[in-house]
């Protein structure tokens, strides 16, 4: 054996997975070690990312317990969740070895995560939410740097980076910062309520303003329960006890949360409503008012307490009814065919007042006018009252039908309203009053919904009912309600609308006020001179903001179709009386289109120029000559039509020029301009969002084209005709032709025909309304 004696033993060498070990460890002990006091300081600004990213998703998922408790919620939730972000970043980021100050790091990595996160719940796209979680992680930096040089002394470059951060556009002016950020108008060029310089003279209403309150004192007051566990009003403080009805037939689901917030289950819904009712003996028309689809926890029914008072001043008893109970929470999700139960609690109210006025004591005791209802609704709620006036096509055998018979439902507005189908079905109103207004900036219904149901809305010869319709450039979703605010989106992701362009609130609901008000004096209190402001919305211009444009349409009983497009697809006819032809352009049948490609529920002539056609363009109709014609033209004042501008999509924004012409069997001409009526305005190009980027990358998409086929009615009367040819006799109309004098002028039309300031049945009437399936 070989023995080395007098060498000390070799040491062994330690195993790669301890030295391993032992440097992972030393890294951790280590990993606050360049956290210096300037950096610590500076993690009030990713907190302050975290804080508002947190805050705002709680403002947009209520609790109930109220903004400050929200807010104190979610300033516990940023620090929580951004303490566990940051140290497990920081402790990543020193098992890497990174010599950077590691909490601070993290903690900006982690506010940018937590941004994020935040905002692709909140349906953003995960580029836009990366793009806007970076810009916000950027911006706490900043001003974490800025508190940590104030904080160790070097004020002087922090206040400058604190300057720097206080010029930058921060979301209260629409928005983060975003590629492309340049605002944009509403309309192609600023345009403004039409101009009636170059136009035949507008003659103002005579009445007086109906947005003004009128002369009736009274009072007001709440029915309900008595026992909401959040509204003193629908508890204790009620003036009227109602009874609560069994919904168990149409809900299958109530979470627990959902009962633990109002205190009931779907077997016993309460009738809660705010009355305003006017002083006398009466009785007065019945108008009820419903809110949409608000969040559950922020209550709508009190937002309309402007209309309810000048309703009651003007003599109509107003009543805005609660139905937020069936609204959207974030915890509690919405019960199930919630569009059939906000209609089906409108005709339990009727049921339930009903039994009021049947009852000596009860305030409401014989002041209905049971002749005269009427129903207004906004958003959901504007679907609702068209239902609940269907009511037999959902609720056929449901026995609050028999109670509510004895009401006479004659009018139905609605505010920026749905039309989702139901069932199989959709509301058909037939010569019932419809009014509905939209805004072109409605971030949240931003179809003009309402088009639809209008053109549903059919007349007969006999009745004194319309339809009406109001587009305004510059209104938006939420301030028809007064308690909405500006922001059609909940929180987060209404931070990111534009704002600029939508018009003042209250503008908005003192357009609201005119039109309504206008609407139910013409409607229930007989009032027909108030129907100028239908057929032309200028007749009242004075009354209405002016810096937005309006677009108005228009029919009653008095109207003899011509055409609406919907009998057949061949081009060529034009209803049961005309034949068509045309020249110098192209021209088709087609459905008109909102913003995202979706059809309107009506077909209407498409006419397009060439850019290069420098000819005579024209459409024209010819009458058949026999009785049908004869009695469509018997009584009539003048010509009637709707008419779409669809230049924006042909590549011009400028207003089309159009020139329509009129012939007699003797071959007598008359042409007018459709200026000297009512000049046709550009339409409204909404980019609902602050940059163009963003459209395309918020709310799934959802915004489509800036505009959509949106109709103005126009009415020629024959005198102006006859001004330009004293020779021409409308009693012998024979044709009707549209000229389009540019290049690249492209419209639609809709509703040709002939109409009446009075009601004159004829022949044709009857079989000439459009015929609505079941």
């Amino acid at each position: 054996m070989d023995l080395q004696l007098g060498r000390p033993p070799v040491p062994e060498r330690p195993g790669r997975l301890r030295t391993f070990i032992h440097t992972l460890g030393r890294r951790i002990r280590e990993t606050y070690r360049y956290d210096t006091l300037i950096w610590r300081t500076g993690i009030a600004g990713p907190w302050m990312a975290c804080f508002a990213a947190v805050a705002a998703a709680m403002l947009g998922s209520p609790t109930g317990l109220g903004k400050p408790a929200d807010l104190l919620l979610a300033a516990g939730i940023a620090t929580a969740l951004l303490a566990a972000a940051g140290h497990l970043a920081a402790a990543l980021l020193a098992l890497a070895g990174l010599r950077l100050p590691r909490l601070f790091t993290g903690c900006l990595l982690g506010s940018a995560g937590i941004v994020m996160v935040i905002l692709c719940n909140a349906h953003v796209a995960a580029a836009a939410s990366a793009v806007i979680a970076g810009a916000a992680a950027a911006l706490g930096a900043l001003a974490g740097a800025a508190a940590g040089l104030v904080r160790t002394g070097r004020i002087v470059p922090g206040l400058l980076i604190l300057a720097a951060l206080a010029s930058l556009p921060f979301i209260p002016a629409g928005g983060f910062p975003l590629p492309g950020a340049a605002d944009r108008d509403s309309t192609e060029a600023g345009v403004l309520a039409a101009d009636t310089s170059a136009s035949a003279a507008v003659v103002k209403l005579a009445e007086a303003n109906p947005g003004a309150p009128g002369a009736y004192a009274y009072r007001s007051f709440t029915y309900a329960g008595g026992s909401d566990r959040h509204r003193a009003e629908y508890g204790k403080a009620a003036a009227v006890l109602s009874s609560s009805v069994n919904a168990s037939s149409y809900i299958k689901k109530w979470p627990p949360l959902r009962k633990l917030f109002w205190g009931f289950g779907p077997e016993s819904l309460p009738l809660n409503g705010r009355v305003w009712m006017p002083e006398g003996n009466g009785p007065f028309p019945l108008v009820l008012i419903v809110h949409g689809n608000h969040m559950m926890e922020d209550f709508s029914d009190g937002g309309y307490d402007y209309l309810g008072e000048l309703l009651a001043s003007r003599g109509f008893i107003a009543i805005s009814l609660d139905e937020n109970f069936l609204n959207y929470s974030v915890w509690s999700g919405i019960p199930e065919e919630d569009y059939k139960l906000r209609a089906w609690m409108i005709l339990k109210h009727l049921e339930q007042l009903a039994g009021f006025s049947d009852k000596p004591g009860n305030p409401f005791y014989n002041k209905i006018d049971f002749a005269e209802t009427a129903l207004i609704g906004h958003s959901r709620g504007g679907q609702a009252v068209a239902m609940a006036a269907d009511a037999q096509r959902w609720f056929k055998g449901d026995p609050v039908l028999e109670s509510v018979s004895r009401f006479h439902i004659s009018a139905v507005a609605a505010l920026a309203p749905t039309d989702q189908t139901v069932g199989s079905g959709q509301a058909r109103l037939r010569d019932i009053s419809y009014m509905t207004l939209q805004g072109a900036r409605d971030g949240d219904v931003h179809d003009f919904y309402g088009d639809r149901q209008y053109n549903r809305s059919v007349y007969s010869g006999h009745t004194d009912a319309f339809k009406t319709s109001l587009y305004i450039g510059d209104a938006n979703h939420s301030q028809f309600n007064s308690d909405w605010g500006m922001y059609d989106l909940a929180f987060p992701t209404g931070l990111f609308l534009s704002r600029s362009r939508i018009m003042d609130g209250e503008e908005q609901r003192q357009i609201a006020k005119v039109y309504i008000s206008a609407f139910l004096e013409a409607a229930l209190h007989g009032r027909k001179e108030y129907a100028g402001l239908f057929r032309d919305y200028r007749r009242g211009l004075e009354w209405l903001p002016k810096e937005t444009s309006y677009f108005n349409r228009y029919q009653d009983g008095g109207f003899r179709g011509i055409t609406d497009f919907e009998e057949d697809r061949d081009k060529t006819t034009a209803g049961q009386i005309g034949t068509i032809s045309a020249a110098g352009l192209r021209f088709t049948e087609e459905t008109a289109k909102d913003r995202e490609g979706e059809g309107k529920g009506t077909f209407g002539a498409f006419l397009e120029r060439g850019a290069d056609d420098t000819g005579e363009a024209f459409y024209r109709i010819s009458l058949k000559a026999g009785p049908a014609a004869d009695a469509a033209i018997y009584g009539a004042d003048g010509l009637t039509f709707s008419m779409a501008n669809r230049n924006a999509g042909s590549g011009s924004g400028l207003a089309p020029q159009v020139e329509v012409e009129l012939a007699d069997r003797s071959g007598n001409k008359a042409r007018l301009p459709l200026t000297a009526v009512m000049p046709p305005l550009p339409l409204p190009k909404t980019q609902f969002t602050r940059t163009a980027w963003l459209e395309k990358r918020i709310s799934d998409g959802k915004y489509g084209n800036p505009s959509e086929a949106v109709f103005q009615t126009y009415e020629l009367s024959f005198s102006l005709f006859r001004e330009k040819n004293p020779s021409f006799n409308p009693a012998q109309l024979a044709q009707i032709a549209f000229h389009l004098l540019s290049g690249k002028d492209a419209v639609m039309l809709d509703d040709i025909g002939l109409y009446s300031s009075g009601t004159h049945p004829s022949l044709i009437q009857t079989a000439l309304i459009r015929n609505e399936p079941d």
